[in-house]
């Protein structure tokens, strides 16, 4: 078939045979592992990797040793890919006991053309290496992989490499293995535009594309009859949402599906978070009351470098009015110490921001080089120890607000719903609105579902409670 999804549907079922001859050759069933690197968006893919691999006859589990092994590569930070090369040693070790074993590289990682020269150098017993812009076609390639495999003879299978430099295609209803039976994410875009001085993401993932609102719709809806009850809406900057209705509309009509279940979305940029996003997020009940807006650093000239295009006063402008539409909103952020030419003087601004916007919490990283982005060779003379010692600071600033907010949310009654246990025997873990853990002592079959607690005491990393009938959850 020559259009999608139907000509990947096509190979799942000629993978199938193969699984088929695999089984009567071996006595049983093939297994596969996928292995997710980075962020959420990569999570989702993996969901998708291991969707196809379902539906091609493999039998998944979470051992490496595995007859079919997948690393979807993050990229973001030079450290990440060492990670890889590393886990890679380990997969060759199980190969050589295990011949038959395939093991394929896909993801971020896989976009830098000096990364797959290494591989072809040095890492010649990988089968399969794909990148960001055809995951759809994996049935198609792991079906080259099989036919590789058949018309060569042994010690000469080579590396089959498919990588795309950019894309505009989207590719709906392939099929997904959702890692949770009650919370998902939802891409409701790909790519970025931004360019920030720091970040290699729209290098590797591409220019920004948007899904048609209706198969988003179509995609929720499906969830919430299946009894999903979080629901994550994904992107690289979810505010620049353009599939022809803007972000906020489509926020609005997702909140309007009938159900029982929450909303979520991350990540959001400053400069395309507006007022009537917010005012949305106000009066839409499914819409949690959580937004992450990354800042990642108060002073304005570090922020010019890192090519932000906002202002501290614009994002302070915004986090005001945040609160006031919304005095229960929890907000998270993320900042990096250390940017090259970043001065004391900018990073006590940093601080000076971060008291002021009293956030729930913070992802907080030190500057990493990163070769392929523009920052790369700015100058950077503050010492590694200097910034250490700026990022301890941090740390301590941030623990003492995240303390006082979770100390100030002791009495409070909360909807929440439960994950599965808590870190204490007969405890169970929750999020609520506010995506802050609450944990608290009750069955294990009230996993996947709504519940109301009453808080009564707080730690640094989660709020304790007990389920209760009483009051009004907020």
């Amino acid at each position: 078939p020559a259009e999608e999804p139907i000509r990947q549907y096509y190979f799942m079922a000629k993978c199938r045979e193969w699984v088929r001859n695999f089984e009567r050759e071996k006595g049983r069933f093939p297994t596969a592992c996928v292995t997710t690197f980075g962020c959420q968006m990569n999570a989702r893919d993996s969901e998708k990797l291991s969707g196809i691999l379902e539906q091609a006859g493999y039998r998944l589990t979470e051992d490496e040793n595995a007859d079919f092994v997948i690393f979807n590569t993050c990229t973001v930070r030079d450290n990440a890919n060492q990670r890889v090369y590393g886990r890679l040693g380990e997969l060759n070790g199980y190969k050589r006991r295990n011949p038959d074993m395939k093991i394929a590289l896909c993801g971020c990682m896989m976009q830098e053309p000096a990364v797959i020269e290494k591989l072809k150098k040095s890492y010649s017993f990988i089968d399969l290496i794909f990148g960001t812009h055809n995951i759809y076609k994996f049935a198609e390639l792991l079906y080259a992989s099989f036919r590789q495999e058949e018309m060569c003879s042994f010690g000469q299978k080579g590396m089959i490499i498919d990588i795309w430099k950019d894309t505009d295609k989207i590719v709906e209803d392939l099929p997904v293995e959702r890692k949770y039976p009650f919370k998902s994410g939802i891409n409701i875009m790909f790519g970025c535009n931004n360019f920030c001085s720091y970040c290699i993401v729209p290098y590797v993932r591409g220019r920004e594309r948007s899904r048609r609102p209706e198969d988003i719709l179509r995609e929720v809806e499906g969830l919430v009859g299946e009894g999903y009850k979080d629901i994550t809406l994904l992107g690289q900057n979810v505010n620049s949402y353009d599939g022809g209705v803007r972000f906020p509309e489509l926020l609005q009509r997702i909140d309007a599906i009938p159900g029982d279940f929450r909303i979520r979305f991350m990540t959001s940029h400053p400069k395309d978070c507006t007022q009537e996003l917010l005012d949305v997020m106000a009066r839409c009940p499914k819409v949690a009351r959580h937004l992450h807006l990354p800042v990642q650093s108060g002073s304005d000239r570090v922020l010019g470098e890192m090519n932000r295009r906002y202002t501290t006063a614009k994002y302070l402008d915004l986090v005001a009015y945040a609160k006031k539409k919304m005095p229960d909103l929890s907000l998270t952020s993320d900042i990096i110490v250390g940017f090259p030419g970043e001065t004391r003087e900018d990073f006590q601004q940093t601080l000076d921001l971060v008291r002021e916007v009293k956030y729930t919490a913070l992802y907080t990283f030190l500057y990493s080089r990163r070769s392929g982005t523009k920052a790369v060779s700015f100058p950077d003379p503050v010492p590694p120890e200097e910034k250490s010692r700026w990022f301890q600071e941090l740390l301590e600033v941030q623990g003492k607000i995240g303390e006082g907010y979770m100390e100030s949310q002791v009495g409070s009654i909360f909807r929440v719903l439960v994950e599965g246990p808590g870190k204490g025997e007969g405890m169970l873990a929750s999020r609520n609105d506010q995506n802050v853990i609450v944990e608290f002592p009750g069955p294990a079959e009230l996993a996947g579902s709504f519940a109301q607690v009453e808080i009564t005491s707080a730690k640094n990393w989660a709020l304790m409670g007990r389920l209760t009938g009483q009051g009004e959850a907020r």
